[in-house]
């Protein structure tokens, strides 16, 4: 009679600990990022009657008998299913679309999770707002003027330096692109200067200087008399500034000099070599270009400081090529700088991340810089990882140890810039299960009543 009793308090004590359960998961139905738990029970111990007794001769065998002693936790899962993604438009605001969580420091203790409403704080670092956690990844180094990304590196702060200075770049590299149309007339020697002018064609661009000062690169084209596929280029450099910058040109590691050059093209209209103002001719394969270098005034000197010469290569592209290459085709002539690589210096003014978590820099000056890249951790049993609050977790023994990497590999999920992702609770499934385990919890309280009026007959058989 007493064991009824007992498995009924086993019923009534662990069918309220599944609605603990439950009411935590609807409690945070639009907490982001969290994971919902599920109770799961299991039978408790077995008095046996009589041991079971194989079959003889004689007879068959025997069952054994065995008496339940009620139920118990089984275990409290966290079920990591995937949760919904709400579209914030925050940049700042992370979404894991796929395994993995986020990395996050608290001084030397390291937590995880999946709310990716983060934020930086006063210091530019990227923050969890709601409680200062940091969080980790991999900051970029610029190593001889080029970011270098080392994500097998340890792990660090996330900085982002909103308003920091982009310094100024000299122009090193220029690619021209223009089409120089053959139908152009040869102009003739002593021809008039209206004549002249009709008959060349001009290309300007923008260039800077080491101090990130605008230069007008200027390049013009003219027919040479005589030789149908050949072009006399002409160099300059602020052709209409007060102080000469002295522009010139050349093949090979020898100082440029003049400003001229020639450019040949083949009966294709694709170009086929360059030839410098000392006679000095180019290959006929790869990339051909030319080196320009010019007068830049040293400001640091004062008024009237030396001169500081500064180079740069005219690429006019591949030979035999036609995309992003100098052509001569018996169509419009045609002005295309496609690409120059100085810039003047600018502020940090907008950074994105993108799917694979890497954080890029937007700055005034239309320069992009990568500043570093969000890591993810994954773990062989998530479901081992213990709840620490604040919709984080921590690694235990079961969990296995963290495998910490960019995004999209090793299993990892991409990112989603501008989402969030909400609780996985569906509250028909909540209200469902809370149902049942009303109806259960009823059920074992309705077997202590029961037993109980069992004993009160039993107490009252003799009178």
């Amino acid at each position: 009679m007493m064991r009824s009793l007992y498995s009924g308090v086993a019923g009534l004590q662990n069918h309220q600990v599944r609605m603990d359960v439950l009411g935590n998961n609807i409690a945070n139905v639009n907490t982001t990022g969290f994971k919902k738990g599920r109770a799961n029970f299991q039978d408790l111990l077995y008095q046996q009657m009589s041991g079971a007794a194989k079959p003889t001769e004689e007879v068959g065998g025997i069952n054994p008998k065995e008496i339940g002693l009620g139920m118990s936790i089984a275990s409290i899962d966290t079920i990591h299913t995937q949760g919904s993604l709400q579209t914030t438009g925050v940049m700042t605001d992370l979404a894991i679309q796929g395994s993995g969580f986020f990395v996050l420091a608290k001084g030397d203790a390291t937590l995880y999770t999946r709310a990716g409403a983060f934020g930086l704080d006063a210091e530019g670092r990227l923050v969890n707002p709601g409680n200062g956690l940091r969080v980790q990844g991999w900051n970029a180094e610029v190593i001889n003027g080029v970011e270098v990304l080392n994500t097998s590196g340890a792990l660090e702060d996330l900085v982002i330096p909103v308003g920091s200075k982009d310094p100024a770049r000299a122009t090193e590299q220029v690619f021209m692109a223009c089409n120089l149309d053959k139908r152009i007339p040869e102009i003739p020697e002593g021809a008039a200067a209206e004549t002249v002018r009709q008959g060349t064609w001009r290309v300007e661009e923008k260039i800077y200087d080491s101090f990130g000062t605008e230069h007008t690169l200027r390049v013009e084209f003219t027919r040479v008399a005589g030789q149908p596929n050949q072009w006399q280029a002409t160099v300059s450099v602020d052709p209409e500034a007060a102080a000469a910058t002295n522009a010139a040109v050349g093949l090979g590691p020898a100082a440029p000099e003049g400003n001229t050059f020639i450019v040949e093209f083949d009966n294709l209209g694709t170009l086929r070599r360059l030839t410098d103002g000392q006679g000095n001719p180019s290959g006929e394969e790869g990339l051909l270009s030319m080196n320009v270098a010019f007068d830049v005034a040293d400001t640091t000197a004062g008024e009237g400081g030396e001169q500081v010469r500064q180079t740069f290569a005219l690429n006019l592209g591949v030979a035999g090529s036609v995309r992003n290459t100098v052509t001569q085709f018996a169509e419009a002539s045609s002005t295309k700088v496609f690409e120059q690589d100085g810039y003047g210096m600018g502020y940090l003014e907008n950074f994105k991340i993108d799917q694979s978590g890497m954080i890029t820099a937007v700055y005034s000056n239309g320069s992009t810089r990568t500043l570093g890249q969000v890591a993810l951790a994954t773990f062989t049993n998530p479901n081992g990882l213990e709840k620490s609050g604040e919709t984080n977790f921590v690694a235990s023994n079961n969990s296995g140890m963290a495998n910490i990497g960019p995004s999209g590999i090793a299993g990892k999920g991409k990112l989603i810039a501008g989402a969030l992702e909400m609780s996985n609770v569906d509250l028909a499934e909540q209200f469902t299960d809370m149902i049942v385990t009303q109806r259960g919890f009823q059920a074992n309280s309705k077997t202590i009543q029961t037993s109980d009026q069992m004993l009160q007959e039993l107490m009252t058989l003799k009178r």
